[in-house]
């Protein structure tokens, strides 16, 4: 029999999650369903039994995925089948991975596989919120060593209003957006978007998450209990040497503090200093020795390394490239670098470096979304680029990672508030980056900022971006707070917070923690810290380029916007797309147009140059154009029969030039008045019959008409 077992957590709005295990997926380590309201996913998590020999991570690997069928839908692709990870998938993975690592036990090394399966949505509640939480109680149920359990929320902001896990349709109206995982005791990850919000607002949203958080993790334990998977697994994945590690402590730590503490800011000289004193210690062992014991050397040295480090800064301030603890590196950075690119930047923050360009297109460039829950176009798009030889690395580059994906979206959530409203142009930057030495995120929103800027978007405000670090010691109260961290202070320290903003507050954050959580003291300690760095590197790009240039660059396209009633979409596209191709190749300006929610036509022209595009609104405005009784038009000779000629004064609208009205002398063929086929006209309309809407016109009453002779008779 099944007898599954169920926890309901109240969300307080009427809203309930459920917990259950015990009915689906027995053989993983641990498996549960959660549901709230139609929304259904399931987490395993399978762990190996053993870690593999010579592992000193923990390497932990989280899928998340959506099924199409949980919403009703057939993929795409020919295959109809789900493929590779969607970059919504990946920043889910991320946001749960981020969250549960570094509560793993820290001798732990056994391979841990944590699959999140969306099954059912109604597209309705927001499902990414709830991976962290499932993951969890996966994990809670199951004997896996783990130091939790975690829960994580989003956070938005509406009309003032703080709302735990939002909907769809909240969300889009909210000015504040985060993601907060947090255990019962402390706060693990922040990341999310915000309009400008102060420290303090953003310190206050994080409080409201973890006080729902709290409720999560109750209701995890409980259900743990309920399971009896209170008493997790033994294991022993390490194999240490106490009298080695005492030697290599011994030998290594004054060398390896008179490096940390030497201040050179050169990172390879550094890191070559480090490996000397290693190499150095090495040498007393013969081959057959090393060969025995150089993992634990490489091990115990890099513990010696990171103490170093840590006490350096802590007990006399002096970090490893000599700065103090709120400086900021030396910042170059100029515009304009490259001709091709719409714009372009280069931004310079000590061994960091950025290059960003930006590509301003047409609506035919829009990105395509199509994932289970989010259909729709983007036109900003931010592309982050990390090849090896930005570390010196001798390896070949692959596709896009996990990485690239995640730092480039913290960018682009940075940037995105800051694009004007219905801003005509779809909008690609591109940030490659050429150095790095940490916070390379953080120099592609500076070098973004500067690029659009010479681009000529005339974007609200100037963004600019730092990355935290913190240095804190279990069971010490003395703790350092880091500005614009490096890559050793990122991988040997216990904090990488990111925040970005513009003068007047926070656009977008990220904080990964690598202890058991931090105090919301020192968070607001960092927060202020960090706006201080924010505001320096500013004034840095604003003295490169203290606004938006004026005017696009020359080659860039421009663009016209129309809009015409919904009836004339079919005529300016005519039968199988013939008259909008032949305006495009009569005038080389490209033309776009579809149907907006409002029941009207919206057009969009663009071209280099200003000839083009108003060749084809001319083109369109006639189309659209309504035939108006006593307004002139120039027209083109379609046919001639003996009683006038058919001319086309509008596009697909022919009207009569009677034989009549052509002069004011009478006529006896109309080829007598010089009239021929495909000739150039003007006419004007002088009545629209009201039973049969056929247009007459006449060329004679533009004429002067002639004087009447006196006949004496």
């Amino acid at each position: 029999m099944i007898n599954p077992i169920v926890k309901t957590i109240e969300l307080g709005d009427g809203r309930t999650i459920t917990l259950e295990t015990g009915k689906l997926a027995k053989q993983a380590d641990g498996a549960v369903m959660l549901r709230m309201g139609n929304t259904m996913m399931l987490a395993t998590v399978c762990a190996a039994k053993d870690a593999v020999p010579g592992t000193d991570f923990m390497p932990l690997q989280v899928e998340y995925k959506e099924k199409f069928s949980a919403f009703g839908r057939f993929p795409g692709g020919f295959t109809r089948r789900e493929g590779r990870a969607s970059d919504y998938e990946i920043l889910t993975c991320r946001l749960v991975d981020r969250a549960l690592r570094p509560l793993f036990p820290d001798d732990y090394h056994a391979e841990v596989y944590v699959n999140i399966i969306l099954f059912s949505a109604d597209g309705v509640d927001m499902p990414d919120a709830l991976a962290g939480l499932a993951a969890s109680a996966a994990l809670a149920v199951s004997d896996i060593p783990f130091h939790g359990p975690i829960s994580e929320v989003r956070v938005a902001r509406t009309d003032g209003k703080f709302i735990i896990n939002p909907t769809f349709e909240q969300l889009e109206k909210a000015d504040m957006d985060i993601m907060v995982a947090a255990t019962y005791e402390n706060i693990m990850m922040v990341e999310g978007e915000m309009s400008e919000v102060s420290e303090a607002e953003l310190l206050e949203a994080m409080k409201v998450a973890h006080e729902a958080i709290k409720v999560h993790c109750k209701a995890q334990i409980e259900l743990a209990e309920a399971v009896g998977s209170t008493v997790k697994r033994e294991y022993n994945h390490e194999e240490n040497d106490e009298d080695l590690r005492k030697a290599v402590h011994e030998a290594c730590y004054e060398k390896a503090y008179a490096v940390a503490a030497s201040g050179n800011a050169n990172k390879h000289e550094r890191f070559d200093a480090f490996e000397a004193i290693k190499e150095e210690f090495k040498a007393q062992f013969t081959e057959e020795e090393l060969e025995e014991k150089e993992a634990l050397i490489n091990k115990y040295y890099h513990d010696v390394e990171k103490e170093a480090m840590r006490r350096s800064i802590l007990d006399e301030g002096k970090r490893l490239d000599g700065r103090k603890t709120t400086q900021v590196r030396p910042i170059w950075s100029e515009v304009d670098c490259l001709p091709g690119p719409h714009g372009s930047a280069v931004f310079t923050r000590g061994e960091t470096q950025a290059l960003c360009t930006v590509t301003l297109g047409t609506k035919s460039d829009e990105k395509i979304i199509d994932d289970v829950l989010c259909h729709g176009k983007e036109r900003f798009l931010l592309h982050y680029n990390f090849p090896p030889f930005s570390t010196g690395e001798a390896r070949p580059q692959r596709g896009v990672g996990r990485r690239e994906v995640g730092h480039g979206n913290l960018a682009h959530r940075a940037l995105k508030r800051m694009i004007p409203e219905n801003y005509p142009y779809v909008i690609r930057v591109i940030s490659d980056i050429l150095e790095s030495n940490g916070s390379s995120s953080m120099a592609t929103v500076c070098g973004g900022t500067l690029a659009l800027m010479d681009a000529g978007v005339q974007i609200k405000k100037p963004v600019s971006g730092i990355a935290m670090g913190l240095i804190k010691n279990p069971g010490e109260d003395k703790y350092a707070v880091l500005s614009d961290i490096l890559g050793d202070e990122d991988h040997l320290g216990d904090m990488d917070f990111k925040v970005t903003g513009t003068k007047d507050g926070i656009t977008a954050t990220q904080m990964d923690i690598k202890v058991d959580g931090l105090s919301f003291d020192i968070l607001e300690k960092a927060l202020n810290q960090a706006k201080e760095g924010r505001m320096h590197i500013l004034d840095k790009i604003l003295e490169t380029l203290d606004a938006p240039r004026t005017d696009l660059k020359p080659h860039a396209p421009r663009i016209e916007k129309m809009t015409i009633p919904k009836e004339f979409i079919g005529a300016i596209i005519g039968p199988g797309g013939k008259i909008i191709q032949n305006m495009q190749e009569e005038t080389g300006a490209t033309i776009t147009i579809e149907e907006t929610e409002a029941g009207e036509g919206s057009i969009e022209i663009s071209a280099t140059n200003k000839k083009s595009i108003d060749d084809a609104v001319r083109m369109i405005k006639a189309i659209v154009a309504v035939p108006e009784v006593g307004e002139v038009y120039t027209g083109k000779v379609r046919s001639i029969m003996p009683y006038g000629a058919f001319i086309e004064f509008l596009p697909g609208k022919d009207g009569l030039l009677h034989i009549s009205e052509i002069e004011w002398r009478r006529l006896d063929k109309v080829e007598d008045a010089g009239i021929h086929e495909n000739d150039e006209i003007e006419v004007k309309l002088i009545d629209i019959d009201r039973k049969t809407g056929k247009f007459k016109l006449s060329h004679k009453v533009l004429l002067p008409r002639p004087e009447r002779q006196n006949n004496e008779n």
